[in-house]
């Protein structure tokens, strides 16, 4: 018989490597086939409930590393839930209308305008259905679990209809109307925007200085005096309607040298803008204050016909440019509001595809926009009325999808009050809890901030708005009417309206004194799409009987703060007074490895599902909370290979766990935690604190906290201390003995406990672990409950004990280090360490409890009296002395023993070690060992 035969040497089937690629899919296969989702749930039903509400990604193309953290994110927490006592189901959602999906098609070959709009409608329909198909097969393979059978899409006619008394609420508390205020406008796109939909880009501009001529200078300002204004947008010119200045400034009256008329200028800059002019040097005529020049008037650079009115406003500054601003009330919001309270009319002269109309005068018409500057300079030169031009570099709003700069537009559009309520808004914010917390003031400064909501766009692929139009133009804004329009909508789909005549979508008998003819219109605009996706809440919240209104979280990425929990925010506020949110959950952007925004331009991104199919999505899903997701974030290949690196260390730690238990029972063989060993109690009491601060980081949503306790408790309290000494206990003590049996109970506690722990995060590798524990009942891991932190008492006593002996340890680490460098010994088992005590020291070694020389892993201990240390030498504290192990090695447990054969039938084994071998493998004493 072999020395080796009577060692325990732990064994499993459970295998080293993963080969995730391959077994992942099969996994989740036989979770749909056993219905693992419904089965937790049906577990659950009576439990209270969590109900983390799904945003909506957009059905158009494959999903990017960002879907991956997001929904990554939103299955471990849901996991979560539901193991820590809650019915917490998952219902994923799409947000399928909108611009995108009409762009794809006209890249396909389609045209818009050459056919009937419910026609392009169902080619926009089948497109994002199978865009659906395509991101669910994704998103299952990240290894999600939810009801993907049943998800919501903003296209399903239940979803529309519901959508469509969202906003018949609204028009019946007066939060809609209809307005020309300019609003963000993309040519690129044909329609109008919100605040959601643009991105900011840094472009370089011409502005240009240049005079307007004083017509009634009302006693204060001579005929040949000019106004000199500054403006960053040449075209708008075209549109000037007035001059806007800052009450409170100074203005100058001067005349340059050399120069026969008079100029008005901001006193402050005047030093600066002079020299772009040529001014050498001029004379001050006078100064007034801003408020003094109100209603003067000027006239226009080149329409004699126009004339343009002075006006005060406090949005002016001195920050750049004359402290006079070209004001074209069609073009911008400061300059509607100005001209809007000194009754200016917001005229435009571009059309919806960025052209100049016939408004803007013969020499501009049909020209592009962004092509006339040459021509306002040609024109203001005419005139004599040019100063000056110069590039100036500033961020400038774009279409985010089109990536085409905007412009500001006045065009009738329908609005959706925010002034009306910002009040309730704001109120309902406090009462919402924010992860990260700095959320809350992100979200109640877009709040506070934000104008009117303008909710129509003029597309096709959309909700309608359901609104009519009497023979006399009146809209009608009628709840019963658009409560019709939601009953036939959930009958028919929202199609139902593009392919019926006005007469057709009203109620039966429908009559209105502003038609009596009885002959009716129908608006042609579609919703925004953030009001499709900020309706969820009533189009999923409510009408799914397993989930709850307002809804426990939304998560999503910080630009949701202006999009989805901003749009829903004022909806749910809108129609119920409440926030359809108890907590926000946002997260960061992923950028490359050297921290740059991924592009598929750039070349940088890293597809998720190419992840999973090489590394396994178990190293994706570890990434996600290896990350601190409150911010911006890095992933790259190299950074996955780092987390495949943890996560094999993970593995292996979960293997050893499981081969060092494999004859252990736990119904059978467990100590009680007051019989255990003082080291195990103290790993016992230690795993218990990790249990609690795991939990604790999982409900404060603290993932990156999980990932940095989990690698620490692997590599330091389990790797680097207690599994390093338990080879001497669970390989050489008797297979049964109480020290082996008391170390196994804390081996097999901390293995089901991490597997629970881990089981969100991942799940394929602790269904895995799950099958190969055969005394554990559950048909599947996600069917068993987060461990529970036990009462262990005041543990304090017993931390503060083995605090000291982590000191000690360190210390003799040290001394046995030096020993090695001197050739004194090899291994810690060569050493024989003296350890010289005082009396504090020895009392705490007595309580201690605990055999030293086990955990300081070295062959002989002495413990002698600090006044006998001589030959010591001081670290940190302790006197230690360290000489080489006397005796011989036994073969079996590699250690120093002076009693070799004490036992004649065993000559190379310790004493203590014949007499395990003697009672449980008594074959050995009449076949020998070798």
């Amino acid at each position: 018989m072999k020395y080796k035969d009577t060692l325990n040497l732990g064994k499993t089937g459970f295998p080293m490597r993963g080969s995730l690629p391959k077994t992942e899919p099969e996994r989740q296969a036989k979770w749909y086939a056993q219905d693992l989702y419904q089965k937790r749930l049906s577990q659950n039903q009576l439990k209270p409930h969590f109900n983390l509400h799904d945003g909506p990604p957009y059905a158009n193309g494959n999903i990017h590393i960002g879907h991956a953290l997001n929904k990554i994110t939103k299955d471990i927490i849901v996991r979560y839930k539901n193991m820590a006592g809650f019915y917490a189901p998952y219902v994923p959602g799409w947000d399928t209308h909108g611009l995108p999906i009409e762009q794809q098609l006209t890249k396909l070959g389609h045209d818009r305008k050459s056919m009937p709009k419910h026609e392009w409608r169902n080619l926009a329909k089948d497109f994002a259905l199978k865009q659906v198909d395509t991101q669910r097969a994704d998103f299952k393979r990240l290894g999600v679990l939810g009801d993907w059978d049943n998800p919501y899409i903003t296209l399903q006619p239940e979803f529309e209809s519901a959508q469509v008394r969202v906003f018949g609420t609204m028009v019946s508390k007066g939060y809609i109307f209809k307005g020309a205020k300019p609003v963000y406008w993309s040519w690129s796109s044909e329609s109008a925007l919100a605040e959601a939909e643009i991105e900011y880009h840094d472009i370089d501009s011409t502005s240009l200085f240049y005079a307007n001529k004083v017509k009634d200078g009302h006693g204060l300002l001579d005929e040949d005096t000019y106004f000199v204004v500054w403006t960053t947008t040449p075209f708008t010119v075209t549109a000037s309607r007035g001059i806007t200045l800052g009450p409170d400034f100074e203005y100058s009256v001067v005349k340059p040298v050399g120069e026969d008329r008079k100029f008005v200028v901001a006193t402050d800059l005047l030093e600066t803008v002079a020299p772009k002019f040529g001014w050498e040097s001029w004379e001050t005529v006078a100064a007034y204050k801003g408020q003094e020049l109100d209603k003067i008037t000027a006239y226009h650079p080149w329409d004699s016909e126009q004339e343009e009115l002075v006006m005060n406003a406090d949005h002016v500054t001195l920050d750049s440019g004359t402290g006079l601003v070209h004001t074209a009330p069609g073009f911008g919001e400061d300059d509607y509001n100005v001209g809007k309270k000194y009754g200016l009319p917001a005229d435009v002269t571009v059309d919806a595809k960025g052209f100049m109309t016939a408004n803007a005068g013969p020499d501009f018409e049909g020209k592009f926009y962004d092509d006339v500057v040459g021509t306002v300079i040609n024109k203001l030169t005419d005139a004599r009325l040019f100063l000056a031009k110069e590039k100036i570099t500033h961020s400038y709003p774009f279409d985010w999808r089109t990536k085409k700069p905007i412009i500001w537009r006045a065009v009738p559009q329908w609005f959706a009050s925010v002034e009306k309520f910002r009040s309730e808004i704001l109120s309902e914010l406090d009462k919402v809890a924010y992860f990260p917390e700095w959320g809350k003031v992100r979200l109640h400064n877009m709040i506070r901030d934000r104008g009117d909501w303008v909710i129509s766009r003029q597309r096709v692929w959309g909700v309608p708005l359901p609104i009519f139009y009497a023979e006399d133009g009146t809209a009608i804004l009628d709840e019963t009417v658009i409560s019709h329009v939601a009953d036939l909508f959930a009958e028919h789909g929202s199609n139902y309206w593009f392919e019926h005549e006005a007469k057709d979508l009203l109620p039966e008998g429908y009559t209105n004194e502003h038609s009596p003819n009885g002959e009716f219109t129908k608006e042609e605009d579609i919703m925004d799409v953030w009001f499709d996706s900020g309706s969820s809440w009533n189009g999923v919240l409510n009408t799914r009987p397993q989930l709850d209104y307002p809804a426990d979280m939304y998560l999503e990425g910080s630009d949701q703060y202006r999009g989805w929990f901003n749009s829903s925010l004022i909806t749910s506020v809108a129609v119920n007074g409440v926030a359809p949110y108890k907590a926000i959950l946002s997260q960061g952007f992923t950028l490359d490895g050297k921290g740059n925004k991924m592009s598929k331009s750039l070349g940088n991104t890293i597809s998720p599902i190419e992840v999973a199919n090489k590394l396994g999505v178990e190293i994706l899903r570890l990434w996600t909370i290896s990350v601190d997701t409150s911010q911006d974030m890095p992933v790259s290949n190299e950074i996955l290979k780092q987390v495949s690196e943890n996560y094999r260390k993970l593995r292996n730690t979960l293997r050893f766990l499981m081969a060092n238990t494999a004859d252990f029972d736990p119904t059978k063989d467990a100590i009680a935690y007051s019989d255990l060993s003082a080291h195990d109690q103290y790993f016992y009491a230690l795993e218990n604190e990790f249990v609690a601060d795991i939990r604790k980081d999982y409900d404060n949503y603290q993932l990156n906290d999980i990932f940095k306790r989990v690698i620490n408790f692997v590599n330091v309290d389990l790797s680097a201390f207690y599994l390093d000494i338990a080879k001497d206990v669970v390989y050489v003590e008797a297979p049964t003995s109480h020290a082996r049996r008391s170390m196994q109970t804390v081996f097999y506690k901390t293995l089901t406990d991490l597997v629970r722990l881990l089981l969100p995060v991942l799940p394929h590798t602790a269904e895995e672990v799950w099958e190969y524990l055969p005394h554990e009942t559950a048909e599947f891991a996600y069917l068993t409950d987060m461990p529970e932190v036990e009462d262990l008492g005041d543990t304090t006593a017993l931390f503060d004990h083995w605090a000291v002996f982590m000191k000690l340890r360190d210390a003799v680490n040290k001394i046995l280090e030096e020993a090695r460098e001197a050739d004194l010994i090899g291994k810690n088992a060569e050493a024989a360490l003296t350890m010289y005590l005082t009396t504090e020291q020895q009392n705490w070694l007595a309580e201690l409890h605990a055999d030293v020389r086990l955990l300081l892993m070295v062959s002989q201990l002495h413990v002698q009296d600090v006044q006998d240390a001589e030959n010591a030498k001081d670290y940190d504290g302790w006197q230690l002395a360290v000489a080489h192990a006397t005796g011989g090695v036994s073969p079996r447990d590699r250690m120093f023993h002076e009693d070799l054969g004490a036992d004649s039938a065993f000559p190379e084994l310790s004493k203590h070690e014949a007499e395990i071998i003697r009672e449980f493998y008594p074959e050995a004493v009449t076949e020998g060992l070798e």
